[in-house]
């Protein structure tokens, strides 16, 4: 299986009535003092064919995205992306596009993980592309040395730059492996998410895609809860890095190996910033002076989240509060609240919730708010709720409908563990997997084998309740996440953002 796409030929493989290209180079080696911490750059053609048969490695990190996953092979020269399409040539034109951006808090992930393997949405009909970003302080770190190297005067957001630089690859190539570059959708779980939220809110992104699915994952709070965020602390963050490396200056630091940079010092820098430039305001400001990607959405978030983030052995109603402060600094009494706490039992149900929705459900329901308010298109708006059967024994034992539990079915990937899977999340896969599916195709995910679905408008609007027998329900938990709402909006108005 060969293709001409740009740089060169390309010899992918032929897998069981899909072509995979795995490896496709879209931008040059990011290495280097001349790669390095600069924006990606355009790839350098080759001669002769390219095998395009095996991943390449994920772009350095430090941990795994997911309990019990084994580490990738990493290397700097990371920025690859892989390509699922249907072999025989479609009756009706090009094919629609799903370009899945992978999560591990911008700190770790790889395409090559089986789990992201795209053959089994590609055989519905769709192509389906996933693309590496580099990770950590490599993808992230903002310095004013390096911002006085750019012409607008900033940096950070490399990682950022190279979803972009993807997303242009997809629309100058993705034809022919198939695809249609007029009806590409981006996608994303956890950090994939959140970058989505944040590709929406960026310039340089506009036009590239034309709908979007965030999956638990995106940037509303206010800015002060996250001063890391701006840019000018981001610079001073980065200082601090360099001091703790013992690095006199930005270039020294280029000529290091990649491996002295994953450090826990490091963890802080690993996001985006808004920048003024790149990302001129948060998503949640862009939004609400009509200045992002006006696309159709799908987004939501899981019943269980925090189940897979937190070990809530020990937790007591009498620490409830102190080991909050300790996790978060100290929380206003309205939140507190809203999460009563009485007795241990209560406390730990309490605190599964308030950390689900402080994370994940809050900003899920905030950015249906600001897209059924703000936009013209439609938002669709799920809670996953189905309780896997993770064994029983092991990291994920009892987690439930936790963070990435979503992933196997709405992937149709559950051949892919051994777990003792129901006719219930067989059908859940098939449904939800079609759903996101038609989502991509027509920007609506009504059909198949779900109820009808109506589009989020907001205030007592219902979800899809994704379930072992889906249904549209109210909004979890309102109340709380209107505690949150107000207590977010006063801090934003009282620190002048927007």
């Amino acid at each position: 299986m060969q293709i001409l796409a740009e740089g060169g030929r390309l010899q992918g493989r032929l897998e069981q009535g899909v072509a995979v290209f795995r490896g496709v180079p879209f931008a040059a080696p990011p290495v280097g003092v001349a790669g390095r911490w600069r924006p990606p750059r355009p790839i350098k053609p080759w001669e002769g064919l390219r095998s395009a048969e095996a991943f390449a490695p994920a772009c350095p990190q430090s941990g795994v995205s997911m309990p019990g996953e084994a580490p990738p092979p990493t290397s700097e020269d990371c920025l690859y992306l892989n390509i699922w399409s249907p072999a025989a040539p479609p009756a009706v034109g090009p094919l629609p596009v799903l370009v899945w951006i992978h999560g591990g808090g911008y700190a770790n992930g790889w395409t090559g993980m089986p789990l992201y393997s795209g053959e089994r949405l590609a055989r519905r009909g769709i192509v389906v592309v996933t693309l590496a970003y580099r990770l950590g302080a490599l993808g992230f770190l903002a310095h004013a040395e390096l911002s006085r190297e750019t012409p607008s005067g900033t940096s950070g957001n490399y990682g950022l730059l190279d979803q972009v630089a993807a997303l242009r690859w997809v629309q100058r190539n993705i034809q022919a492996f198939g695809g249609d570059p007029r009806t590409v959708t981006v996608a994303g779980q956890s950090a994939g998410a959140m970058s989505v939220s944040w590709l929406m809110a960026m310039p340089s992104a506009r036009g590239l895609f034309h709908r979007a699915i965030a999956q638990s994952g995106g940037v509303f709070e206010p800015l002060a809860l996250a001063p890391g965020y701006r840019h000018a602390q981001a610079e001073r963050e980065g200082q601090v890095l360099l001091e703790q490396l013992g690095a006199g200056s930005v270039d020294e630091l280029r000529r290091r190996p990649a491996a002295d940079l994953l450090v826990a010092a490091a963890g802080p820098l690993s996001h985006p910033v808004v920048d003024g430039h790149v990302v001129p305001r948060s998503p949640g400001a862009a939004y609400r002076l009509g200045q992002v990607a006006d696309v159709p959405l799908l987004l939501g978030s899981n019943a269980d989240e925090a189940r897979a983030l937190l070990d809530t052995r020990g937790l007591t109603s009498a620490r409830f509060e102190a080991d909050l402060a300790q996790a978060f600094g100290p929380l206003p009494a309205p939140l507190l609240a809203a999460y009563p706490h009485d007795g241990d039992a209560q406390a730990v149900a309490a605190r599964l919730a308030l950390e689900r929705d402080l994370r994940f459900g809050w900003d899920m329901w905030a950015w249906a708010h600001l897209q059924a308010e703000h936009g013209r298109e439609p938002v669709y708006y799920y809670q996953f709720g189905r309780q896997v059967p993770f064994p029983g024994q092991g990291a994920r034992a009892g987690w439930g409908a936790s963070h990435f539990a979503e992933l196997w079915y709405m992937l149709d990937q559950l051949d892919q563990e051994t777990w003792d899977w129901q006719a219930e999340d067989r059908r859940l896969s098939d449904a939800m997997a079609g759903a996101w599916v038609r989502f991509v195709k027509t920007g609506n995910p009504n059909g198949g084998g779900l109820p009808h679905w109506p589009a989020y408008r907001g205030g007592a609007s219902r979800l899809m309740r994704l379930d072992s027998l889906p249904h549209v329900g109210e909004v979890p938990n309102p109340a709380a996440l209107e505690v949150f709402d107000r207590v977010y909006e006063a801090l934003r108005r009282s620190s002048g953002e927007d």
